[in-house]
């Protein structure tokens, strides 16, 4: 928005990171630095300002790889790109777009998957992520979609539970470790009812605030168009979310069909509204991709657009 003050910023931070704030209030963190194995994003805020994820397990210290939210996978050529001591990284190459508005903020970067012996990467990963406002109270949206391009003419990933997106949230919303509930778009609840079955959407919700009791929490959204459908999911009530699309087979992406995914998190005030979550489950689903295309506007190189 040339010339005014959008209502929704991406700004760039010291020490690699992207803040992405509404009406001034920071809600998410891109890191990209290379202190960790791959990027991700932390914190996560939820409405009343309180942090909704967290960096590693409560009660394991060898789940360190969990970072809040995150893209890794565990079998990519069968190279483990999901724990911490493989070897294998993922690297931010440079971003691309970085755009303000009243409606969204928008962050569009370049990944390369490296197996930790050759200088080249596997694979190319575009990440588009948008940060979107809603109309109650300070809830709002991200939008994340990835497009996943080989090096070489194909590229398969392993059959496994673990990859491509996954949440690990604060201790507080986990079942086992806070007051959290684990709800699943059928309505079951419980990791031993939700364990590796299809879903739309899986949520957590749980308590945040010690003395006012507040409820919030974080809905993942499926998209209809993602490969492995329906999802199965890997949950665990311990505090973590992850739609799995190679649980049942393995997944091939090559440079003439890329592999494309999207998800939607919806940050909210209160327990889960079932019915709330399927229509926006049902608005992602017909919402055009994102599309990282060269700009023509002075200054500025690439541009995010529908």
């Amino acid at each position: 928005m040339a010339g005014s003050i959008a209502r929704c910023q991406a700004t760039p931070l010291a020490d690699h990171q992207v803040a992405f704030s509404i009406d001034d209030r920071e809600v998410l963190r891109w890191n990209f630095g290379t202190a960790y194995p791959r990027p991700f994003f932390f914190p996560l805020r939820g409405p009343s300002g309180a942090i909704l994820t967290r960096m590693g397990h409560p009660g394991a210290p060898d789940h360190d790889h969990h970072q809040s939210v995150w893209f890794a996978h565990h079998k990519v050529l069968g190279i483990d790109f999901w724990g911490n001591n493989s070897g294998a990284s993922i690297r931010q190459q440079q971003w691309l777009a970085m755009e303000d508005d009243d409606e969204f903020c928008r962050l569009a970067v370049e990944l390369g998957w490296f197996d930790g012996h050759n200088p080249r990467p596997l694979i190319w990963q575009e990440l588009a992520c948008e940060v979107r406002p809603l109309d109650r109270g300070n809830e709002y949206t991200l939008e994340l979609q990835s497009r996943f391009v080989p090096l070489s003419g194909s590229l398969e990933f392993g059959q496994t539970n673990f990859g491509f997106l996954a949440i690990r949230v604060a201790r507080s919303l986990s079942a086992v470790f806070g007051t959290g509930v684990l709800t699943g778009s059928e309505g079951t609840q419980t990791e031993k009812q939700l364990f590796g079955q299809p879903a739309r959407w899986m949520d957590y919700t749980g308590q945040t605030r010690r003395e006012h009791a507040e409820l919030e929490g974080i809905t993942l959204i499926d998209h209809t168009e993602n490969p492995g459908q329906p999802t199965g999911w890997h949950v665990r009530d311990d505090g973590w979310m992850c739609a799995s699309p190679c649980m049942n087979g393995a997944i091939v992406t090559t440079q003439e069909t890329p592999l494309v995914l999207r998800y939607l998190l919806h940050v909210h005030a209160g327990s889960v509204d079932s019915q709330r979550a399927s229509q926006l489950h049902q608005e992602f689903s017909g919402r055009a991709a994102m599309r990282v295309v060269k700009s023509t506007a002075p200054h500025i190189r690439w541009k995010i657009e529908r």
